[in-house]
């Protein structure tokens, strides 16, 4: 998997939906938004054969989403891609763990600055490494890290995508893989051995030196799979068990897991990579490694979702927690998730940020156009954003990797920007 890890920056760099788009008063909505733009940037792709099919949520307030389809799962498929397509959101999940944190943190389970040693004793006496690219050598850390520094990629946090040198070998030989993505390898990279539980994954980690002093650095990170398990703990309940009770059963997000079930397999869209001038298929839906069970769930890159579902996710968030008379988290909460909560003195002048805060697991763009927007990309070409300030919300779905090799995930925001000017 090579190609495709190594390019994972340069594809969330490409996914800089927040900052798309003009800001526009809230009276526009006054005007029937006119969503051509969006069905237009589908099947260009889609006659370019970037990707056979895909799907655009796009909608306001809290209100019935649309959407705009073209194409098919797969390539060699006749079924339409739809709003209850099954598509590979990987780091999309990462929000849905950032707030189930937040719906802790409002029950007084979880603290924000609360050190996650509490919770998992190994990251009591933590090593910071000194030339992280090269060398194991490492001193003391000084700073706890906390719950908030694993939202925000500030814990110091290495990646299997991103870590280099001999830590990347500690990440490997740990079994410190946070994803899944084809029964056999991808051109380059060896095979992934997971470590058997979202426990041991922690515990492995919490021996292995950070790359950087917490509360200092913002590195994408393995963090919000780290929280995963601080939920568990902090919940009295395993991490999958916690998103369905909590988030995924009363959202009626009905299609949204960490593994599809036999039934629903032809429902799952084909993901494709781009070599070269080729576009070939590396998971089909019908031979899918998510059809078997998650090595454990990956709290920054596991799920599978639909258009419809990850759609009812954001209208929630746009609702301020409520959606269709459901109450699943406290406005002050899902407000304080959606803000800048980056520690101060973390720059923000570094790839995938460009200048943005970060909040519960989502960037968030600050000043200027889409000002007060939340929401992140994923792996495999989806992305997915909620805006507050302008009550709008919108999801793009296609499966092709990698992400940056076309700008459909920037596309998707500058279009629906576009249309409610």
């Amino acid at each position: 998997m090579t190609m495709t890890i190594l390019d994972r920056r340069s594809l969330l760099r490409g996914a800089a939906l927040l900052g798309a788009g003009a800001a526009f008063p809230f009276p526009a909505w006054a005007r029937t938004p006119q969503w051509e733009g969006l069905q237009v940037l589908i099947d260009g792709y889609i006659a370019e054969k970037k990707f056979p099919g895909s799907v655009i949520a796009v909608g306001k307030g809290t209100a019935a989403p649309d959407f705009l389809t073209g194409g098919t799962i797969a390539s060699d498929s006749a079924t339409p891609a739809d709003a209850d397509t099954l598509w590979r959101i990987y780091s999309m999940t990462k929000p849905i763990t950032g707030m189930a944190a937040m719906i802790l943190i409002g029950e007084g389970k979880l603290k924000l600055d609360q050190p996650i040693s509490d919770l998992i004793p190994g990251f009591a006496s933590m090593q910071v490494l000194t030339s992280p690219d090269t060398s194991l050598d490492a001193v003391p850390a000084k700073t706890a890290i906390t719950v908030r520094h694993l939202m925000t990629h500030t814990a110091g946090l290495g990646y299997s995508i991103i870590t280099k040198g001999p830590l990347l070998a500690e990440y490997q030989r740990l079994g410190l893989y946070a994803f899944i993505a084809s029964r056999a390898p991808l051109p380059g990279q060896p095979p992934m051995v997971h470590a058997p539980s979202l426990k041991d994954f922690a515990d492995r980690l919490a021996t292995l030196p950070l790359i950087a002093e917490p509360g200092t650095k913002w590195s994408y990170s393995v963090g919000l799979d780290v929280l995963g398990r601080v939920i568990e703990v902090a919940s009295g309940q395993p991490f999958d068990r916690f998103l369905q009770d909590r988030l995924f059963t009363p959202l009626k997000m009905n299609s949204t897991g960490f593994q599809v079930a036999p039934e629903n397999a032809g429902r799952l869209a084909t993901n494709y990579y781009h070599a070269g001038p080729l576009t070939l298929p590396v998971d089909t839906g019908a031979a899918s490694v998510f059809l078997d069970p998650s090595p454990f769930p990956f709290g920054g890159a596991g799920l599978i979702s639909s258009a419809r579902d990850y759609d009812r996710f954001l209208a929630m968030l746009v609702g301020g927690g409520t959606l269709d008379g459901a109450r699943i988290m406290p406005p002050q909460m899902v407000q304080l998730g959606m803000s800048n909560l980056l520690p101060p003195a973390v720059p923000t002048n570094v790839p995938l940020l460009d200048g943005r805060g970060f909040g519960a697991g989502g960037r968030v763009t600050l000043t200027g156009v889409g000002a007060g927007s939340y929401g992140w990309a994923g792996a495999a070409g989806t992305v997915g954003f909620a805006d507050p300030v302008r009550k709008i919300r919108a999801g793009g779905f296609a499966n092709y990797m990698p992400a940056e090799t076309i700008p459909w995930q920037t596309g998707v925001a500058a279009a629906v920007y576009k249309a409610i000017l």
